[in-house]
Order: C-alpha cells, then structure tokens, then sequence
C-alpha cells in the first residue's frame, strides 16, 4: 500500500496529462483548447518537481553532517516554465479575444465555414 501511495505524485501526472490532451484533441473551442493545455503544462510541472525530490535531502547549504543535498535546478527551471507558460497562455486568450471579435466565435467549425474551408469531422480522412 505504501508503495502505492509512493507513487501518488505519478499518478495524478497521467491523470492531469491524459485529461489536458482528451480536451485538446476533443473540443472544438479554442478557449477550451488553451484550458486544456493548461493541464497538460501542469502535469510536466508537477512531474519535474516529483523527479527532483530526493529523500532525505536537505538544502544546498554546505553544513557539518549532511551528505546528502536536493538538487535546487528542476525546481528553477520549473519556476522559469511557469512564467513562460503564463506568457504563452495570455497571449493564446488575446488571440482568442480577437479572433472573436473578428469572426464573431471561438468554435473551429464557425471559423472554418467563415474561412470558406468546408469542416470534416474526425473519422473522415
């Protein structure tokens, strides 16, 4: 059983990451699209921090008795992803934002009769 809950961290990372990439690949709004990133973006969050824990580990300090430090470098690259990730997620709603006052809707299947594209659905290839 501990085992199991050892790995809990793991697990809500396929959680997020399945969930995210189903509402990527399922909806067909593109403020859902960017929410579904989202998810996706925080489950490679959550899997880095998990991978950089190390058991018994103390801070990078040099100090009598320790042996045994965390690495400080997953969680600064994180921190760094974070900030590109809310970047990148602002300027994806802005898009949406005009793309909705041009077109009059956030639905691909609008946009593509607006464009003159005819829409296919997922099984037809």
């Amino acid at each position: 059983m501990s085992e199991t809950l050892g790995l809990f961290n793991y697990w809500m990372v396929v959680v997020l990451m399945m969930s995210g990439l189903y509402v990527v690949i399922a909806q067909h709004n593109l403020v859902k699209k960017l929410v579904g990133l989202s998810l996706f973006q925080t489950s490679i969050f959550v899997f880095y921090i998990s991978m950089g824990k190390v058991d018994d580990g103390f801070v990078p300090i040099v100090t009598e008795g320790v042996s045994q430090y965390s690495n400080p470098l997953p969680h600064v690259l994180i921190l760094t992803a974070i900030v590109v990730g809310v970047a990148t997620l602002s300027v994806g709603l802005a898009l949406a934002v005009r793309i909705r006052e041009s077109y009059g809707s956030v639905e691909e299947r609008d946009l593509d009769t607006a464009d003159g594209v005819e829409p296919t659905e997922v099984g037809d290839a």
